[in-house]
């Protein structure tokens, strides 16, 4: 995500289920004029240092329109109901020009029998539900949207995704080359002049 994050330097900057705030963490420091961190769990808001943090649907955002710059959004687009309607939510409260940068879990990784999960503190395994969008409904929906894709980076196992954890080896033996995650950049159509 960071490799394409769009310069956010003297920019307003979208949150978007922000979850703890690690992304707010990383925009301050590179220089971003105003962050709003956004996530529907109040408990996940509490942890993020952000000034400015806003409890509320990602599938009802409560800006008007144009009023950031750049949103991104980590591992979230999977908790929508509509990815037409989250993407055209999106993009109303960017700027013309503005960019969304978001990451998911990828279709292909649910399809293989992936799912997201962790363990708690007590060490049981918690599935997340989550939906699953393909690439190409994605791109209609982005194009629905009046953006353009700017950059599509699939995380591959083995590839591109190589840290070790836990079991990592039979994990990375099992899944080689199977994408895990979608990282897409748009760009926001910029108002044309006659």
């Amino acid at each position: 995500m960071l490799q394409s994050l769009p310069d956010v330097a003297g920019r307003r900057v979208l949150d978007l289920a922000c979850g703890t705030g690690r992304y707010s963490r990383r925009m301050a420091a590179a220089g971003a004029r105003r962050i709003v961190a956004l996530d529907f769990c109040a408990a996940m808001l509490r942890q993020v240092v952000s000034p400015n943090r806003v409890c509320a649907d990602m599938m009802r955002l409560p800006f008007v329109s144009n009023a950031f710059d750049v949103a991104i959004s980590g591992l979230a687009l999977g908790h929508a109901s509509s990815l037409r309607a989250w993407m055209f939510e999106a993009a109303r409260v960017l700027a013309p020009g503005g960019r969304l940068l978001y990451s998911d879990f990828h279709p292909e990784a649910a399809r293989a029998g992936l799912t997201r999960s962790f363990k708690d503190q007590q060490g049981q395994t918690c599935t997340v539900t989550h939906r699953y969008f393909d690439l190409a409904s994605q791109k209609e929906a982005i194009a629905s949207a009046e953006m353009q894709i700017e950059a599509v980076h699939e995380l591959r196992v083995g590839a591109e995704l190589r840290e070790p954890f836990p079991q990592s080896e039979q994990f990375y033996r099992r899944w080689d080359g199977l994408p895990i995650v979608l990282i897409i950049r748009a760009q926001k159509q910029p108002v044309r002049r006659a």
